[in-house]
């Protein structure tokens, strides 16, 4: 039998591998590979989404409830927020919006895995620039690889799969650099969790006033455990997210979503003392690991990072034998997420045998 002819696709997304999410873990495992929540969502929010989630309707195309609310809650018009599937969906959108053939989207590496992936749906050209010693963002370098050519830069604060922050300053100090006319995306999936006293605080310093070529992205995945629903949202111009509006895939943010993340502001303390939580035993893995000799980058989000290199696939064996499911990087390092509590001990006991 002859294979079928197909359609012909692009060669540069043929050859772009689709996105792998963490391995699902085994009912005695613990998944530590997706940064997810480890809480499960309050009974406030549950109830609210079995209350007033209609499922035979189509939701509200614009999310304008929630997008009103984060509005009131940051001072901004509802215009000025943007609500999609996850902030990731936002990301893509942008690019698409500011990025085509010839152009050139410049992101820290590494950095979340789907920045790679960005450019090159759009059919523009990635430029990757690799991260300091330190795990952290080269801003410095960043900068000097913007050109003519760059329509967008992507910063990741606390960056992941590492971990630091970027400080106020060192941002300040990044966009007076950066054309006016570059877009810059502060993606902040993480900043709940940040305790540094210097961390940039896109939302509360309101650098997108200042700076009207930068826009915020938060989401609903992380601190307040909705990974499921798939609801992120942007703050900035009107007009920059208006772009992005108009490349978003219609319908994409479920009444549930909306519903579920509506609720969740409402419990918004409760939620935070969780969080509160996570970071308490994100401090505890950080320590025990460098007890161990582990030179672990300082995370301020829900995960740590060990830099395993060329033994990485080696190591994340040794913890998958030992149930635990972490997110390996070949030739570079291991992320783990902060998860239950029987699980710090656990991942603190395999990574000692690495040693």
């Amino acid at each position: 039998m002859t294979d079928p002819i197909l359609p012909r696709i692009r060669p540069a997304i043929a050859s772009l591998p689709p996105y792998r999410q963490g391995k699902q873990a085994g009912p005695e495992a613990f998944k530590l590979s997706s940064n997810e929540n480890p809480f499960e969502p309050l009974p406030s929010v549950v109830e609210a989404l079995q209350r007033i989630t209609p499922i035979n309707r189509y939701p509200d195309a614009t999310a304008l409830r929630l997008r009103e609310r984060l509005g009131e809650r940051y001072g901004v018009a509802a215009d000025e927020v943007h609500v999609a599937a996850g902030s990731v969906s936002i990301l893509h959108q942008l690019i698409l919006a500011t990025a085509s053939v010839g152009d050139e989207v410049v992101y820290a590496w590494r950095s979340f895995e789907a920045y790679p992936s960005l450019p090159l749906v759009a059919g523009a050209t990635g430029v990757p620039v690799p991260l300091t010693g330190e795990s952290r963002h080269d801003l410095d370098a960043m900068a000097d690889a913007v050109t003519e050519r760059t329509r967008a830069v992507i910063l990741c604060t606390p960056n992941n799969p590492t971990g630091p922050i970027i400080t106020s300053a060192e941002f300040e100090a990044f966009i007076e650099r950066v054309p006016s006319d570059v877009l810059v995306i502060l993606d902040e999936a993480y900043a709940e969790f940040v305790t540094a006293p210097d961390a940039v605080d896109g939302l509360a310093e309101r650098v997108f006033e200042a700076h009207p070529n930068v826009v915020i992205l938060r989401t609903f995945s992380k601190a307040y455990g909705l990974a499921g629903l798939r609801v992120g949202y942007a703050i900035g111009h009107e007009k920059v997210l208006d772009a992005a509006r108009t490349t978003g895939i219609p319908l994409s943010v479920t009444s549930a979503a909306e519903n579920a993340a509506i609720a969740s502001l409402d419990a918004e303390a409760e939620l935070l003392e969780r969080v509160a939580v996570i970071v308490e035993r994100r401090t505890r893995l950080i320590a025990g690991l460098r007890a161990q000799g582990w030179n672990v980058p300082d995370s301020q989000a829900n995960f740590v990072w060990l830099p395993t290199g060329e033994q990485t696939e080696a190591a994340a064996s040794a913890f998958v034998e030992n149930d635990l499911v972490v997110r390996p990087f070949p030739g570079d390092g291991i992320r783990i997420s902060v998860g239950e509590e029987q699980s710090i001990d656990r991942v603190l006991a395999v990574a000692a045998t690495l040693r």
